[in-house]
């Protein structure tokens, strides 16, 4: 028996299948007889529509149909919603921004969908979408984050004053303005989240398919999760009974959040496949991706800090303009506010905190959910806080930390803005971390470092994030005729190794051979309900998982006493195998399961078989923390920079697989500097073109450009999951932005003054900020 216990360092065994070129993707879904797509997008930002001429696509070669806003219109197809409520500071409900799949009237960012177009290749379908004429009236757009709310800036959309789709807040202001009152000392920053393309590795093809037998329909598409967006496809956009539309995703290359959320592709696929009574498949180039995923991110904050004259912070106030792009997307307003606000109080025993986040729709690619999704912000901003609080009154990044940590004696902890830490041993961490980077020999590497011509910085950043809550997961575990045991729900993963994970628990939990377990995902028709994002699909699918495994063993307890004749009580079970205590008497689960079909051997009400069905609803959610400590080197007459040291001290609770935790914690951190020091999204002023469209001017982080992770652990157990665990996929890209800006403004403060660099801090930034903090002392 092959035992894949919790806790072991297990070999994914979804490797084998993937690197041997045996996944299949969605663009590997082939169907006979599916025809081709293609899209024509928008090319200018912002515009009204005048006319769109497809005469000249519907005669070209190969084409079956070309479909336009006026077709949408004309079969009564609905908008994609925005689900979430954002409530304006008065109480009203957040404006609405109707998104056809087709554009009818008008375009609000380049790429905008303007018409469809399917033909019997890919070639003829991208040949006829160049040949259709659109006719714009061209209007003035504006891609700003916060100039996009003030007066004459262009309108997106008649109904909404001043492109504010919500202005909301969260906390107590008048608190907030007494504790200011009564400040020792104003600590003021603001800050910039740059905008993040997402640039997941597998773009998002499409496939539908559709049974006139049935007048059903089957999707295929690369998503987190089918279920998510099957009954809102269905009846806000299809006005189809749920029940006729099947959706499935099968392997995932990357999601990061992006891949959640319903898309124009996924209806378009499915409405032409209806109407023309065959498959349609749609591959989208990477050009497509640029301009139709949504986006992450893009905040600038205003945040003050009242702080005492210790360097003891009293309260926080916080304004926050979230770019949202130009129609918000599916849970486009839940990002910016209740998603990531909550976490603004970090690790820090902040009394007071008042949050007003204004929701800013311009000429852009909408954004939504990216890795973390609204945490990293969060935890971003108020790093940057405490680290300027320690600038102004003389404090050392840890001290200023040790004076604002809450202790662990405080856990449960409620923090004001009504999170419950229920674990946190953050000083602790932050002292691993400095002492395994070697802090208190830095100022040695440093002056080393001087005599060669470079600046040497050395930084931190502390993170804490909630995840591993939300809605309840579904495990449905089923004995196969085979002898393996089936585990079907509703997550979906998108590179994480679910496989392997809920194999191990299962393993741990039943003893069965973890090769046996067959993890079945993305189908609508036969897994429950269910999403993977929030680092949720372990700590909530894995409990699920858990809690199914240990019905069985209950279950199979009795079984196992009837079959060998003894009292359940006196039944022992361990690694797979029942005993009669005090005899030789044993059953395997297998053996039991074989038993478990026969009516003879059941309690009376006793349903043959093992199959359990467990639906895990999370009490609370987790909240995994962590230290990260970065060193770095700055060429002063180049501005380039080098991460020299990457130390992380991080507490997941126990642990499934080590070496899974470690690979998402080292991918989270690249992506984490990749926003940090490379990844810069531009739209140009005034035209909304995205200048930043391809891999030709859009930088992601290269193997050189990272150095080895000094990856250690530091656990409290968490009090509220049966596992014990912490949500760990989102933490590096959560905890890296900061500790590499704290690291470069370390570098640079010394001989410049300088106290903060917004990111992307690319090469070229750095540099003008050389030369206008000498430019300045020049003054």
């Amino acid at each position: 028996m092959v035992k894949f216990a919790i806790g072991q360092g297990v070999h994914r065994v979804e490797d084998n299948r993937l690197l041997t070129g045996a996944g299949r993707y969605t663009d590997d879904i082939e169907v006979d007889g599916a025809a081709r797509s293609a899209i024509l997008r928008s090319p200018v930002a912002h515009a009204v529509i005048r006319s769109v001429d497809v005469e000249a696509a519907r005669a070209a070669p190969g084409v079956i149909a070309v479909y336009t806003g006026a077709d949408v219109e004309a079969d009564g197809l609905g908008d994609l919603p925005c689900v979430p409520p954002a409530n304006n500071k008065d109480g009203s409900p957040r404006a609405d921004t109707p998104r056809p799949i087709l554009a009818k009237t008008k375009v609000r960012h380049v790429g905008d969908p303007i018409a469809f177009v399917i033909a019997e290749t890919q070639v003829q379908a991208r040949d006829a979408a160049e040949l259709i004429e659109v006719e714009f009236d061209e209007l003035e757009a504006t891609v700003d984050t916060e100039g996009a709310v003030a007066d004459g800036a262009p309108q997106l959309y008649d109904h909404i004053p001043n492109n504010l789709a919500f202005d909301w807040q969260d906390g107590d202001e008048a608190a907030v303005d007494a504790a200011f009152a009564k400040a020792h000392r104003t600590v003021k920053v603001r800050v910039v989240n740059n905008r993040i393309v997402v640039n997941s590795m597998e773009v998002r093809p499409v496939v539908a398919e559709y049974d006139p037998a049935t007048d059903r329909s089957t999707l295929w598409s690369s998503t987190q999760g089918p279920h998510v967006f099957q009954t809102m496809l269905a009846k806000a956009v299809l006005k189809i009974d749920p029940a006729k539309l099947r959706c499935r995703t099968s392997d995932v290359g990357g999601g990061f959040g992006m891949k959640i959320f319903l898309y124009p592709e996924q209806a378009l696929c499915t409405w032409a496949s209806r109407k023309l009574k065959r498959a349609v498949k749609y591959l989208p180039e990477r050009s497509d991706a640029f301009v139709s995923d949504v986006q992450g991110r893009d905040n600038v904050s205003y945040a003050e800090a009242a702080v005492d004259a210790d360097g003891v912070i009293q309260a926080l106030r916080v304004t926050t303009y979230a770019a949202l792009g130009g129609y918000l997307s599916h849970f486009g307003s839940f990002i910016p506010t209740a998603a990531g606000t909550h976490m603004l109080s970090g690790v820090y025993k902040i009394p007071h905190i008042y949050v007003n986040v204004k929701g800013v729709l311009n000429n852009t690619t909408p954004t939504d959910a990216y890795r973390g999704a609204g945490r990293p912000e969060a935890a971003y901003l108020i790093e940057r806080v405490i680290d300027s609080v320690g600038y102004e009154l003389g404090l050392s990044p840890d001290e200023v930390r040790r004076r604002n940590f809450i202790p662990p004696e405080a856990m449960p902890y409620t923090t004001p803005l009504g999170n419950v830490y229920d674990t946190g041993e953050f000083q602790t961490l932050m002292e691993e971390a400095m002492e395994r980077g070697d802090w208190a020999g830095f100022e040695a590497r440093r002056e080393a470092a001087r005599k060669r011509g470079m600046l040497r910085g050395i930084g931190m950043g502390y993170y804490i994030e909630k995840c591993g809550g939300g809605n309840p997961e579904t495990a449905d575990v089923r004995f196969a005729d085979d002898g393996r045991v089936e585990i079907r729900i509703g997550t979906q993963s998108n590179g994480q190794g679910h496989e392997t994970a809920y194999a191990q628990i299962l393993s741990d939990t039943i003893g069965i051979d973890g090769n046996k377990v067959r993890v079945i995902q993305g189908d609508t028709d036969n897994t429950p309900p269910g999403m993977t994002g929030g680092s949720r699909s372990v700590p909530v699918g894995g409990a699920a998982v858990l809690l199914a495994g240990r019905q069985i063993v209950e279950k199979a307890r009795k079984i196992a006493a009837n079959v060998m004749e003894a009292a359940a009580a006196d039944i022992e079970f361990g690694d797979g195998v029942f005993t009669v205590a005090g005899t030789d008497k044993r059953m395997t689960i297998e053996e039991v399961a074989k038993a478990s079909k026969e009516p003879a051997n059941l309690d009376d009400g006793m349903k043959p078989g093992l199959d359990e069905i467990h639906e895990r609803v999370p009490e609370a959610a987790t909240y995994p923390n962590g230290c990260h400590v970065c060193e770095i080197e700055v060429d002063p007459d180049t501005g380039e920079m080098s991460i020299e040291r990457y130390t992380i001290v991080d507490d997941f609770g126990d642990t499934i697989n080590p070496a899974l935790l470690a690979g998402q914690v080292h991918g989270g951190i690249v992506q984490g500097f990749g926003q940090a020091i490379q990844e810069h999204t531009v739209y140009e002023d005034g035209s909304g073109q995205l200048v930043t469209g391809s891999f030709m001017d859009y930088t992601l982080p290269r193997a050189s450009d990272v150095p080895m992770f000094d990856f250690n652990v530091h656990n409290v157990r968490c009090t509220t999951n049966p596992l014990g665990i912490k949500g760990s996929g989102e933490a590096g890209a959560i905890g890296a932005p900061p500790a590499l800006i704290s690291a470069l403004v370390d570098a640079l403060r010394p001989s410049t003054g300088i106290t903060h660099i917004d990111m992307p801090a690319t090469p070229l930034s750095i540099w003008q900020a050389l030369q206008a903090a000498k430019a300045g002392k020049a003054a």
